[in-house]
């Protein structure tokens, strides 16, 4: 007979980047021994060979795959299982930069597939903390032409046209495929992204790794995925926030995102929602009750709620922020 399902809590896996820092073990509170810096932390990952195991109850060491292939809609929703079926859809992280990434470029689903890719990658970034004048490179700051972005690579001087903000704890970009972007360094985020590793390297700030090589840019491919653009005024996505409320961040084709920041217990209704619910806490420490279940969470943890779910409630232990992703 089989068991039933139960919201599903996975371990993260890390990453060592060469740009990265301490701050997921500093801030965070995750140890990533025996790594001495982490650039990533991959809290959730269906990704092939980056695959996140369950943590807990009788799936523990499973993969999204393997649950998905025994449950299939009752997992992740009849409409995502249609389209997407064992394969699913999105990647959750935390992001460490204590030096700048590079200057890259994501594509879409359409030129992703013309490439042999699944999908492409569109992706959104709430930060978590920044240290003082951090940035954030967000498109371009004018409409630019092909052959200006080639010459500001020839000549090093590529920054000029790009839209670069100072950043703070609390903003949200929201990242288009298409958008040329890059993470200042002192920034720590969460990002929430369609399921792709697809990236294409513009500029890396002739930085070297530590055997002297610089690494491979995608040029040629990059400027086939650029929205040329101006992204306006600020890249900064505005939204509302009410303390013991949600808070819609993004609502896009590829997820819905939406930040929960709460000092009491709150339930959510997810009786008319034909999807999973995945919580990645970004703040403090609780326990989520569904289906029967209780299962403690804090920061740099995601849980995934089976789309079977009718509700669940958040119970904090202090202040817990938390977001809240689904497909609708």
């Amino acid at each position: 007979m089989e068991q039933s399902l139960y919201p599903l809590r996975f371990m993260p896996l890390f990453k060592d980047k060469v740009w990265g820092g301490n701050k997921i073990k500093d801030i965070i509170g995750i140890d990533y021994s025996p790594l001495e810096r982490c650039g990533e932390l991959w809290a959730l990952s269906a990704i092939e060979d980056d695959e996140t195991l369950i943590e807990n109850g009788y799936l523990a060491e499973c993969t999204l795959k393997e649950v998905i292939e025994m449950y299939a809609d009752e997992l992740v929703g009849e409409k995502c299982y249609e389209e997407f079926g064992e394969n699913f859809p999105l990647l959750f992280k935390i992001i460490d930069a204590k030096d700048k990434l590079s200057v890259q470029v994501h594509p879409d689903d359409k030129l992703a597939q013309r490439k042999g890719m699944n999908n492409g990658k569109t992706e959104m970034w709430y930060i978590l903390q920044a240290d003082k004048d951090a940035e954030i490179i967000s498109g371009f700051n004018k409409d630019v032409t092909k052959a200006e972005v080639i010459n500001g690579l020839r000549n090093k001087n590529l920054s000029n046209l790009l839209n670069s903000e100072n950043t703070e704890k609390g903003d949200l970009f929201f990242i288009p495929a298409g958008r040329i972007h890059a993470i200042g360094s002192g920034v720590l985020l969460a990002e929430i992204q369609q399921s792709s590793d697809a990236t294409y390297r513009v500029y890396d700030w002739d930085r070297k790794d530590e055997k002297g090589n610089e690494r491979k840019l995608h040029i040629e491919e990059a400027l086939e995925a650029l929205n040329f653009k101006s992204v306006g005024f600020s890249a900064k996505s505005k939204y509302d926030y009410t303390l013991n409320k949600t808070s819609e961040l993004v609502s896009t084709p590829f997820f819905t995102t939406n930040v929960i920041h709460v000092t009491e217990s709150i339930k959510k209704d997810y009786s008319m929602l034909d999807s999973f619910v995945v919580y990645l806490c970004i703040e403090g420490v609780c326990i989520i009750h569904s289906l029967g279940h209780e299962i403690p969470l804090q920061q740099g943890q995601a849980l995934l709620i089976p789309a079977i779910a009718e509700e669940a409630i958040i119970q904090p232990k202090g202040l817990v922020s938390i977001l809240e992703t689904y497909i609708l």
